[in-house]
């Protein structure tokens, strides 16, 4: 009995030492590493695919000899160096908080978008401006008429735009066996003209296995 009281207060005495207590220590990735794959949510092994894939998809369309068409099947404006976008923003509709991994999505198209210099991009403190001084939601743009008044608001401050940018992130998911699942990752951009409505919109996906093991520590692997 002795014994075990003593074990006990060992234990105790060793958890209140700094020198017993787990610690935590990072370094500095290699440019040339893969990123980490998070064992329960989404993470930089999946946004950032899904960012590559998704623009190079929409700006690879724009870019060809073939003139893009909205849902109604009508030729949208051709796209040009001089068409200036307004990124509204990120929406993430999946079942996982994505933290602050939402602006980071955001900024990665922004900047992606930038560099291929088919378009101009609107500054987002100049969209935030817009859309505070119209208090309008970016789901109220699709009504015409609000629109036309974000569109005027944006002309007002010196930075008028052809073109509304939307992005999504939706997903879908696969229980097995109450511990084992597959998440499909969906993130959609889509490019409204703020002119006559017509829009083109590219999506990109990927999946994920999540399982754990026998001796309880998570496990997962992208699927390709």
């Amino acid at each position: 009995m002795d014994r075990r009281l003593t074990i006990a207060a060992g234990l105790i005495l060793c958890t209140a030492l700094t020198g017993c207590r787990g610690r935590q220590v990072a370094r500095v990735m290699n440019p040339h590493e893969g990123d980490m794959v998070g064992s329960h949510a989404a993470g930089a092994s999946t946004w950032k695919p899904l960012v590559t894939e998704s623009v190079s998809k929409l700006l690879g369309r724009h870019c060809s000899d073939i003139v893009p068409v909205s849902a109604k099947g009508l030729p949208m404006t051709p796209a040009g160096s001089g068409r200036r976008i307004c990124f509204i923003g990120v929406e993430n509709a999946s079942a996982e908080e994505i933290g602050d991994f939402k602006n980071q999505i955001f900024e990665q198209i922004d900047s992606s978008i930038s560099q291929a210099n088919m378009y101009s991009l609107v500054s987002r403190r100049f969209v935030e401006a817009g859309l505070r001084q119209t208090r309008l939601h970016p789901q109220d743009l699709f009504l015409p008429a609000n629109r036309r008044e974000f569109a005027g608001v944006m002309e007002q401050i010196d930075s008028p735009i052809d073109y509304l940018l939307f992005a999504k992130i939706t997903s879908g998911t696969t229980d097995s066996n109450g511990k084992d699942y597959q998440r499909d990752y969906m993130l959609t951009l889509e490019l409204v003209d703020v002119h006559d409505g017509q829009y083109d919109k590219e999506s990109a996906t990927l999946r994920k296995n999540y399982s754990s093991s026998l001796i309880g520590k998570a496990r997962n692997r992208v699927l390709r």
